[in-house]
């Protein structure tokens, strides 16, 4: 901690081991009280780091509940970069939504809804590559993996049929600044009943309408909070040129969560395959982009 700036300020460092991300994490509380995230990564990611500590400047400046960044350097000597972060308190959102009212999760939906909204309204810079390309690219190599990896479910072929249907929809999408992981998992909840978003570290630039990706694990979360996220973020029903690509960008998703699960054993495999079925059955069998638990929600939809 020595090459950290404001080390000598630190009076309780104590390591956070939640979540998937690379990063070495860190509670940290300061002599005055103050309550601070650490992030370290290997020196290679240098130049990503220091592109996220930029771009969670320009989220701060939204002025939304997010952490704010307050340094950014070299540690251990050189070999590490370290990010300094304002913490934001709370629960879990993904854990404490099944405790709150169907009004309250309702609302909070809303509420992250209208706060990614905002941060899509930082756009991409001008260079980034087409988005029908790029991720017209990305697509195709994940049914590549999906239809080797050895592994496979009931009605796949209507999620890859779907993807190659449907290329067409990525083309002339605008693209912005994404968090890259937006789902209850990287929220939380304060003992106010606020919520704020954390974990920017899978930053991104893409079509905003791509971001609902994770939207899958809200759902499992909370079916009220991830309608409330819909509604909050278009300022009432999605159009259904919306909720053709969400169909689109989850068929891709499923099917690669079955390679990406390999590494972490049997039982994973089993879960995603299990989970590729259920979201299967949201869209009838991709006959219907709308989602079921949507069209549960607001009849309006049928």
């Amino acid at each position: 901690m020595k090459d950290i700036k404001s080390c000598a300020s630190f009076s309780k460092v104590e390591p956070l081991c939640r979540g998937w991300s690379r990063d070495r994490k860190y509670y940290v509380e300061t002599r005055a009280g103050e309550k601070l995230l650490l992030r370290l990564a290997d020196i290679q990611s240098f130049d990503r780091k220091k592109s996220e500590f930029m771009w969670l400047e320009k989220v701060a400046a939204l002025g939304l509940p997010t952490p704010k960044p307050l340094e950014f350097g070299l540690c251990e000597d050189g070999q590490s970069v370290y990010l300094l972060l304002t913490w934001c308190e709370g629960e879990d959102a993904e854990e404490v939504l099944g405790r709150l009212a169907p009004a309250k999760q309702y609302a909070l939906g809303v509420k992250t809804g209208e706060y990614l909204r905002r941060i899509h309204s930082l756009p991409a810079p001008p260079d980034v590559e087409p988005w029908d390309n790029r991720y017209g690219r990305k697509a195709r190599a994940k049914i590549d993996a999906y239809a080797a990896c050895g592994f496979s479910f009931p009605g796949d072929e209507r999620f890859v049929g779907y993807v190659e249907d449907n290329l067409h929809l990525l083309s002339g999408r605008p693209q912005s600044f994404q968090h890259g992981d937006y789902h209850g998992g990287n929220m939380v909840v304060s003992s106010a009943g606020e919520i704020a978003v954390i974990d920017f570290n899978r930053w991104d630039f893409g079509d905003p309408w791509e971001e609902f990706n994770r939207l899958i694990w809200s759902v499992k979360a909370s079916t009220v909070f991830a309608v409330g996220q819909l509604r909050g973020y278009f300022g009432g029903d999605p159009p259904l040129e919306f909720f053709s690509l969400l169909a689109f960008y989850t068929a891709v998703n499923t099917l690669a969560s079955i390679p990406w699960s390999i590494p972490y054993g049997k039982g994973e495999v089993s879960a995603m395959l299990g989970l590729a079925e259920e979201i299967l059955g949201w869209f009838d069998h991709m006959t219907n982009p709308v989602p079921r638990w949507y069209r549960d929600y607001c009849p309006m939809r049928d």
